[in-house]
């Protein structure tokens, strides 16, 4: 079977979207089907100009294709009589952002008229989809809430597994992935300064922009913190990844309300890392149980003081919560084959 994984492209960021179609394309082909990926670029900004991406979406025509599976918006536009929707999120910024005044949408009658806009082509990709399947439980709910149609959770196994694998619990905390407002790891650093002064923190990945970056810098500069805090803020390669992750004592992720279990906490599942997050990260406290797997604090400097202060307190206690981390992630039965059979149903 010719399978067509269906994206967008922002230029020069790469996140868990990217990671989850390249490693579809990858277990599809060792599945025995050809399959390629299309990444259709998008950009939000300015926001009035959203309708016509959608609309050149939209106009796409595919041929010598068996079955799409199409992942974010507006790539999910796609025609195929033969598309399964493998939903990542929507446009946020239309639907649950907007409702909590995080959004790039206009004011006034402009922005209601692209938010009408997006629902109702939304409604229109769902209801031609052959089936609906979304990355986790949050993303489903939103679905249901805002657009009426119900979906199955498919949650994205873990990539590479075998890196993660055989790690020894180190001097510090943790903090991968990309770095930007909404991921929060500048509240790592507030917290900081509240902790022990044996705590220490690596925060690694790639800033979406030269400011996220470089306002991380000058706020370890401010605060004092450049003895007990390393920045590493690059695309790393995957091995310098996961070797950060395997030597920590925990893994900290705090995003504003995620739509999935997240890459990160499920690497740190399978390398056995205690986790922290906070009370508002979303779909990552599916895996981040307290006094189970790790520790969910106030997305406060204060509460996440107490967090990182309680992994080095009791280190046995740590391990614990990495040991029922693992459980955890184990016992939820998630892998390629599986989901690469219910994706082609």
């Amino acid at each position: 079977m010719k399978v067509l994984i269906v994206n967008n492209m922002a230029p020069f960021l790469w996140g868990g979207a990217e990671e989850l179609a390249l490693n579809l394309q990858k277990q599809l082909v060792i599945a025995g089907h050809g399959s390629e990926i299309l990444r259709i670029p998008f950009q939000w900004e300015p926001a009035t100009q959203i309708p016509s991406q959608m609309l050149m979406v939209r106009a796409l025509e595919l041929w010598n294709v068996d079955h799409v599976i199409a992942l974010k918006f507006p790539a999910f536009y796609i025609r195929h009589p033969n598309k399964t929707m493998w939903l990542v999120h929507q446009y946020r910024q239309s639907y649950d952002l907007y409702d909590v005044g995080q959004t790039n949408l206009p004011l006034g009658k402009q922005g209601e008229d692209i938010r009408t806009l997006i629902a109702n082509a939304d409604n229109e990709a769902f209801a031609e989809s052959k089936r609906v399947f979304t990355i986790s439980e949050v993303t489903r709910q939103r679905l249901k809430k805002y657009n009426g149609f119900d979906a199955t959770v498919l949650v994205p196994p873990t990539n590479d597994p075998e890196l993660f694998l055989d790690g020894q619990a180190g001097d510090y905390i943790f903090a991968g992935g990309r770095i930007n407002q909404m991921k929060r790891q500048h509240l790592l650093l507030d917290a900081m300064t509240q902790t022990d002064p044996n705590v220490k923190l690596i925060i690694a990945g790639p800033p979406d922009s030269p400011a996220d970056g470089d306002s991380l810098r000058v706020r370890v500069e401010r605060l004092g913190l450049g003895d007990r805090v390393k920045l590493d803020l690059r695309f790393l390669p995957r091995e310098t990844y996961a070797n950060y992750l395997k030597k920590a004592a925990a893994v900290a992720y705090l995003p504003y309300d995620e739509d999935a279990l997240a890459y990160v906490t499920m690497e740190a599942a399978t390398a056995g890392k205690a986790l922290i997050t906070a009370s508002d990260s979303g779909g990552v406290l599916g895996l981040v149980k307290p006094r189970e797997t790790g520790w969910v604090a106030e997305p406060s400097p204060e509460s996440l003081a107490d967090a990182m202060n309680a992994v080095f307190a009791d280190t046995a206690l740590t391990r614990r919560y990495g040991d029922g981390a693992r459980e955890l992630l184990n016992s939820l039965g998630i892998t390629w084959a599986k989901t690469v059979e219910t994706l082609l149903q």
